[in-house]
């Protein structure tokens, strides 16, 4: 009934939300135009509504979030029912300019899937536009949990299970780069023992890739010689071209990872886990209608070459 509800507004609940996101008060109410104490005035309203302490009001030992475990809880609500509210102000608005949604993804999956995508997607829905932004896979993840304007991530997961949900677009089998006339290009049979004791290119630290490699190794009870490391995929194969070293990297069909440069390639089925790589989005919260067209797009275009 109406009457049960908690008389609560969109300025109470975008406090908690900035709040959570730049983590102290002189900065949320920075980022809402207001003073410190009008923002410390919204937060303790939505407390006196709820009932409950939403976030730590003393200094001391410094936190990874100011919230309390109410507020933690309250977060994901809260960001709801600012969607709902701007949805809402929306409906018979006619906004003048276009849609945007923001998109973190891999440096992988946006050179060699999303600028494709995002293209054709422009042209079939000219009111909405994608706003990208390159990270790593444990990067999205902690965005995606502290920052209520990035509305997904594409990426492979880095963690299992938490506060995020998780849909599936394709997996990627890895394959060995190596210069060109390498001995190992040669061989009838290659395998992780035999890629041990050889200088190797790894992704950075922090990427799901580079953990599903060291993996392999270890599981196979070998240690890996890592002789360098890059952030994408592009630089790896360029280094294993300058005959730097040898790389594992997950391969899109077609060849589009290593054409054009002067490596050779040995596919290296089931010899590390595939990389599986879909859309990451908040547990327990709708995307706005613009992101989840770009979600059944993305969704349809996968199928499709890339």
């Amino acid at each position: 009934m109406p009457g049960d509800l908690p008389s609560l507004s969109t300025d109470q609940a975008a406090a908690l939300v900035e709040l959570a996101r730049h983590g102290s008060l002189r900065l949320a109410a920075a980022a809402l135009h207001v003073t410190e104490q009008g923002a410390r005035n919204r937060l303790l309203a939505l407390e006196a509504r709820l009932g409950v302490p939403l976030y730590h009001k003393r200094r001391g030992v410094r936190r990874t979030t100011p919230l309390t475990r109410h507020g933690e809880l309250v977060l994901p609500h809260a960001l709801a029912f600012l969607d709902r509210a701007r949805e809402l102000g929306e409906l018979f608005a006619g906004r003048a300019g276009p849609q945007e949604i923001h998109v973190a993804a891999t440096q992988y999956l946006i050179l060699y899937l999303l600028i494709d995508v995002i293209r054709r997607f422009h042209r079939a829905h000219p009111t909405i536009r994608v706003r990208l932004s390159t990270h790593s896979e444990r990067e999205i993840e902690d965005a995606l949990t502290r920052d209520p304007e990035l509305a997904l991530g594409v990426a492979a997961p880095y963690e299992s299970g938490g506060e995020l949900g998780y849909a599936h677009l394709f997996s990627l089998d890895w394959g060995l780069v190596a210069p060109r006339g390498h001995r190992l290009l040669s061989r009838r049979r290659v395998g992780l023992s035999d890629l041990a004791s050889e200088p190797l290119i790894l992704f950075e630290r922090g990427s799901t890739g580079r953990q599903h490699v060291l993996d392999a190794f270890h599981e196979c009870g070998l240690t890996p010689r890592v002789e360098m490391e890059a952030t994408s995929t592009v630089v790896v194969v360029r280094m294993v071209e300058a005959g730097l070293g040898l790389a594992l990297v997950p391969l899109m069909p077609g060849g589009a990872v290593t054409r054009g440069h002067r490596v050779g390639v040995r596919e290296l089925p089931g010899a590390v886990r595939p990389i599986h790589s879909g859309v990451l989005t908040r547990k327990g919260e709708r995307p706005l209608p613009a992101a989840e067209a770009f979600v059944r797009f993305l969704s349809r275009a996968k199928a499709g070459p890339y």
